[in-house]
């Protein structure tokens, strides 16, 4: 449809309910608040994205990936980027991750009617089989830590999906699809849970990941994901840097705070993926066993919201 048109809601009922109520920011400091918030999950074509939502997703994506950290291969780096927000124009977020040779969708997450998360996904084939890659996953920074990013994923699913794909430099990005995603994943859509992450990454099968990485990558159709370089001791066995699961993807983003979510998640359960590294992003394939993807769809009623 045109973009200038009013866009049309994809409504699919999963057992995670459209509209759920949270504590907000006051409440959660003040447990006797009766202050609460009203959230709605939203899942969209990307072909029905308005240059509108395109620029609301942009302006999420600058205020809050992340800044631009120290880039030792290039020597010519600007001065000053160091540091500064990465940033995203509309129309490179609509050439990057909505790709016109390619089938992708839209989820986003509002908070009282303000944008608090969104997510972008890929969808192509290898082998008969549907692969589903979240290309972007951004929470803002003032609703993280509340399940947001595992429910947008959750959002995502469909009943045809037999892989899920990610790469990210934030441990909670790879927990979030893990936990969305992971062979757990019927539980998660029948009793939605925000406080334990850490539940899906555990049952991570790193040998399907090594196995079938690398061909799934070259096939798809968003450009970065098919050009990122394998690293880590799960491709080569010489590798002794501490990486086990990564891309190299080139893009220097400051690690700060990623680091300090993997040493936290690292100090409390076996962390697959290895170190992160400077230019580097994890990576995590997850292939869905078919109980795990008829469970999903036998889950997939419509409930009632709280």
């Amino acid at each position: 449809m045109s973009i200038s048109e009013s866009p049309r809601k994809a409504v699919a009922f999963s057992a995670e309910p459209t509209i759920r109520y949270i504590k907000n920011s006051s409440s959660l400091k003040n447990p006797k608040s009766p202050n609460m918030a009203k959230r709605i999950f939203e899942k969209f074509d990307g072909r029905e994205l308005t240059d509108d939502m395109l620029g609301e997703a942009a302006q999420l994506f600058n205020e809050n990936y992340g800044t631009w950290g120290e880039d030792p291969t290039n020597p010519k780096i600007k001065p000053g980027k160091s540091g500064s927000r990465v940033r995203l124009s509309k129309s490179r977020l609509r050439a990057q991750y909505l790709p016109d040779n390619a089938t992708c969708s839209y989820v986003r997450v509002t908070v009282d009617d303000r944008l608090a998360g969104n997510a972008f996904a890929c969808r192509w084939s290898y082998e008969d089989k549907t692969v589903c890659w979240v290309t972007q996953l951004v929470v803002h920074g003032d609703f993280r830590e509340r399940g947001l990013a595992t429910g947008l994923l959750i959002q995502l699913r469909q009943d045809d999906d037999a892989i899920y794909g990610i790469m990210s430099s934030h441990p909670a990005a790879c927990l979030a699809a893990a936990k969305a995603f992971g062979s757990n994943g019927h539980t998660i859509l029948k009793h939605f849970v925000a406080d334990n992450l850490t539940g899906g990454i555990n049952s991570v099968a790193v040998g399907s990941i090594r196995d079938n990485a690398e061909a799934i990558m070259k096939v798809s159709p968003i450009s970065y994901v098919k050009g990122a370089e394998l690293r880590g001791s799960l491709f080569d066995p010489e590798d002794a840097s501490g990486v086990v699961s990564s891309v190299y993807t080139n893009f220097f983003v400051d690690h700060t705070k990623p680091l300090k979510a993997l040493a936290w998640v690292r100090g409390g359960l076996d962390w697959p993926l290895g170190k992160l590294l400077d230019g580097y992003e994890f990576l995590l394939v997850i292939e869905v066993r078919r109980r795990d993807r008829s469970r999903s769809r036998s889950s997939s009623r419509p409930q009632s919201s709280p």
